[in-house]
């Protein structure tokens, strides 16, 4: 990761020094410096190549979720639904429920273990040189997990299934968290980052022309990797067809069973041939120095991010929203995916075209608000919000649906619509909400933050999930499409919240305050172990 420390090196002063180039008091008051020393510093053996970039982009082609987030959740349910049968209730977990409660609760399941799991390596990671090793790690369980698929696909090992989907949500989750942690990195040891670098050191930009070249640069990176993913997994779908008609899905319930399988592992397969080039070509830049024993670091660090966090006023406000709104669009994915796959009635063949489609309309989108955000220089911030009202008519629509049955999600060709709708509208909350996260993060601190984010949102994604399971439970009628009430007015009101309270540049003064809260902090505690 680089920033401040990790693989930087100093040209004109120390880069933890905050309040170099960082923050002067004025009155008491702590303000934006504009003397000029870059927040970032650079050693030209890390800096970013165009090689490695492509690699970056590369690996999340392959990590596309088509494996554990689109397949695999079908040929779950699909197996729940014949294991069921016509009673539609299945026993799980003391009691009998309905496939589309079972499947909500394997959600929630599977969000609160990925809290355990990044709370024990996220506060680590920031550290040395090892981080990569992280990466490589969960997608060799991932892709265990793909292939792992091809043994199950009849419906009485919808048990072994629930196991195969709790873990494989929570491999492909983990690794999605820590290969987009590397972006904000990547865009900082860039030749335009150099370069802007020595511009402001001379005096011919400003700091905050500066931030903004650094925002767009990371807005760059993190979109042009969802755009060319996009592109890439409509290449891989194209494939999967031929692979489908090879399989025959269309001539048995037994086929299309064993098709699901095969997609999944052939998926993962691709994954494996596009992850390699990240895993050689990355960089391993250097983390923080932790100074002391790096176990008892992770630990301090994770100690001083919780009890800091309010200190960092605007990140903690954009965690709240950030809590918010991803458990309204989390839950409201999961809800429309089970109504959509009642809908086309598990075909296999039919969940390939939609993708195709929701995932040509993600590129255009992506790339469409790129270019706006590029052409106009937006703010991150304004591209969020545009992103955040369509998730609220999304849960409007859906809300429609459960008053009457002409419209909200009941209907084949509501489907297509939504794919498309989804892609062009909603999918950018994928890239935007993670450059947002980069915004109110300190520098340096990059993994450590990205973690505790992901731990919110799985937070929110069990916690939705649950509450939308027990609003279906308790509806007499066992209207799937109630849970869009919650939805609804969680979305608006989250919305509301991130538009008057999150201020960016704020944020940055704030940053800056806590890492020199940091440095102090950490040199007090060396000087009294020393001393001990």
């Amino acid at each position: 990761m680089a920033a401040n420390d990790p693989g930087l090196a100093p040209l004109a002063a120390d880069a933890e020094d905050t309040k170099k180039g960082g923050l002067e008091e004025h009155a008491g008051v702590p303000e934006e410096s504009d003397r000029p020393v870059a927040p970032d510093q650079f050693d030209e053996k890390y800096e970013t190549t165009k090689l490695e970039i492509w690699a970056y982009y590369s690996y999340y082609i392959g990590n596309n979720g088509l494996t554990l987030f689109n397949f695999a959740p079908t040929a779950f349910q699909n197996l729940l639904s014949q294991a069921a049968g016509n009673s539609e209730f299945l026993y799980f977990a003391g009691l009998n429920r309905t496939i589309n409660s079972i499947v909500l609760l394997s959600n929630g399941i599977s969000f609160a273990l990925q809290c355990i799991v990044f709370l024990i390596i996220g506060s680590f990671a920031d550290f040395g040189s090892w981080r990569p090793n992280i990466l490589i790690a969960l997608s060799f369980v991932a892709w265990g997990i793909g292939f792992g698929w091809l043994g199950v696909h009849t419906e009485d090992k919808w048990r072994v299934a629930v196991g195969l989907y709790i873990v494989g949500l929570i491999a492909y989750q983990t690794t999605l968290t820590f290969w987009t942690a590397a972006f904000p990195g990547l865009a900082r040891n860039t030749t335009v980052l150099r370069e802007k670098a020595r511009q402001f050191e001379d005096g011919e930009i400003s700091r905050e022309e500066y931030d903004f070249a650094d925002s767009m640069k990371r807005s760059e990176l993190s979109n042009m990797a969802f755009y060319i993913q996009s592109v890439g997994e409509v290449i891989i779908l194209a494939t999967i067809v031929g692979v489908m008609f090879g399989v025959n899905v269309n001539a048995s319930t037994a086929n299309n069973n064993w098709g699901l399988s095969v997609l999944i592992a052939y998926a993962s397969g691709v994954w494996i041939l596009l992850a390699i080039p990240w895993f050689f070509m990355e960089k391993r830049r250097p983390g923080q120095d932790p100074g002391m024993n790096i176990i008892l670091a992770g630990f301090w660090q994770l100690y001083r991010a919780f009890s800091q966090i309010w200190q960092l006023k605007q990140s903690a406000f954009y965690l709240i929203g950030y809590f918010l709104l991803g458990d309204s669009l989390n839950t409201t994915v999961t809800v429309i995916a089970t109504l959509q796959n009642t809908i086309i009635e598990y075909n296999t063949l039919e969940l390939t075209y939609l993708l195709i489609v929701g995932i040509v309309a993600q590129a255009v989108g992506i790339y469409s608000f790129w270019w706006v955000q590029r052409r106009y220089k937006l703010s991150t911030k304004t591209m969020f919000n545009t992103v955040a009202v369509g998730i609220i008519l999304l849960d409007g629509w859906g809300m429609i649906g459960i008053w009457t049955q002409r419209f909200g999600f009941h209907h084949v060709w509501e489907v297509w619509v939504y794919q498309t709708f989804y892609g062009l509208f909603v999918c950018p909350w994928y890239s935007y909400s993670q450059i947002m996260i980069s915004e109110v993060t300190p520098r340096g601190k990059e993994f450590l933050f990205f973690s505790l984010f992901s731990i919110i949102g799985k937070t929110s994604s069990f916690i939705g999930p649950l509450v939308s399971s027990a609003i279906i439970d308790a509806t007499p009628s066992g209207n799937n499409s109630t849970p869009f009430y919650f939805l609804f007015a969680l979305s608006l009101a989250s919305f509301l919240f991130l538009l008057f309270f999150v201020d960016l540049k704020k944020s940055r003064i704030e940053q800056a305050e806590f890492l020199e809260r940091e440095r102090l902090a950490k040199e007090k505690l060396n000087a009294s172990t020393e001393t001990i």
